[in-house]
């Protein structure tokens, strides 16, 4: 299969939509020899109740035997996004049938999985897989962070882990997950051995404020003092004197970055701002921080956005040998239409850059890129 296939429909039943996504599929070719089908599905949470039935019907009249995927509140394929209506994204692949595996059931610990699946992952791998978690989980950073080190074990990227990309579900109802069936309550994926070919890339939806501030004192998600200041006092001296007069109108728009340490293009993970004290200066995020760490404070910025999408997309094009056969997308239910305005405008910025590539993806509550969780991004992973 030298391009996956991809099909999407929109429909308030279940079986409408996923009969409108088989239709589009078409006749499935045969996989060749030592090669199997695999297909990701996403829907929005308007479907996200008849998930079951959606999977049984998707493997009875496809035939496709292994699928992975999850619910949005958004999702997108190919020059496409639904968003807030019933919709449903699916894209069939061919991988070599030795080459993954599908996993599930992961709350917090790379054992909780089977032993036969924790056996394959220790055989000689690149060390890379595609997460959906779920968001509820308290514990689904370490989950994931668990699952690299998993992959790692055969890999020769011990000395870091292996390399997820995915994203958190999102929904007003049920976080399902689908990895062979239905799941959720953890994390699960699909992990990738030898002779699949991947390139991944991360586009960041923030701009830093100032420069890189030194945590001096904090407890658990509390941060009393950056540089030996007040941690508000720092974080006024960089929103601004406009900004800093009313700091109710920081809410969703400022947020806390943590520099990943090694990054070679100042890469960080964004964390809202949850709580601030006036009183005594003290700021409160959602992720634990400890003396020692390095902030920056961010913002939401359409502009700064859509330029480090640009980047990614024209450096992933330039990295990737001839045409990727198809590709996966998490975004942020931030980013979207609540970013860039218009409706689809982010699946036409890769369709711009990359042209007609099978693409399909979700709009989720994080995404993961090197098993790192993160906000207000996109993470794009493209086969070839």
């Amino acid at each position: 299969m030298d391009r996956f296939l991809t099909a999407t429909a929109t429909a308030e039943d279940w079986a409408h939509a996923a009969k409108e996504c088989c239709d589009g599929l078409g006749a499935i070719p045969t996989p060749a020899p030592g090669q199997a089908l695999v297909g990701f599905v996403y829907m929005t949470d308007g479907l996200s109740a008849d998930t079951s039935s959606i999977l049984t019907y998707l493997r009875q009249k496809t035939g496709v035997q292994h699928w992975c995927g999850t619910t949005g509140i958004g999702i997108l394929a190919n020059n496409w996004e639904c968003h807030d209506t019933p919709g449903l994204a699916v894209m069939v692949c061919e991988f070599p049938e030795a080459g993954f595996h599908v996993f599930s059931g992961v709350l917090s610990d790379f054992q909780e999985l089977p032993a036969e699946t924790r056996a394959w992952m220790k055989e000689p791998t690149p060390g890379f897989g595609i997460v959906h978690g779920d968001p509820t989980n308290e514990s689904i950073g370490d989950a994931i962070q668990s699952l690299a080190q998993g992959l790692a074990q055969g890999s020769d990227r011990a000395f870091g882990g292996g390399f997820l990309v995915g994203g958190l579900s999102a929904s007003r109802g049920e976080n399902y997950q689908i990895a062979d069936r239905l799941t959720g309550g953890g994390a699960s994926g699909i992990a990738f051995g030898p002779g699949v070919e991947v390139a991944t890339g991360l586009s960041q939806g923030c701009n830093p404020l100032g420069g890189t501030h030194l945590v001096t004192d904090a407890v658990d998600n509390v941060i009393m003092a950056l540089d030996g200041e007040p941690a508000l006092d720092v974080l006024k001296e960089d929103v601004g004197e406009l900004l800093a007069r009313d700091l109710q109108r920081i809410s969703g728009y400022v947020h806390v970055g943590m520099p990943v340490t090694g990054s070679d293009t100042g890469d960080y993970m964004v964390r809202n701002l949850v709580a601030l004290d006036p009183e005594r200066g003290w700021l409160a995020i959602a992720g634990n921080v400890t003396p020692g760490d390095r902030i920056i404070f961010v913002r939401r910025d359409p502009a700064s956005a859509r330029e480090d999408m640009d980047r990614m997309l024209n450096d992933m094009k330039s990295r990737i040998p001839g045409e990727p056969k198809g590709g996966l997308y998490f975004s942020c239910v931030a980013r979207g239409p609540n970013m860039f305005g218009a409706q689809g405008e982010e699946a036409r910025m890769i369709h711009n850059i990359l042209g007609d590539v099978p693409l399909v993806g979700f709009f989720g509550n994080g995404e993961v890129s090197d098993a790192r969780l993160y906000a207000y991004t996109g993470v794009l992973a493209l086969f070839f």
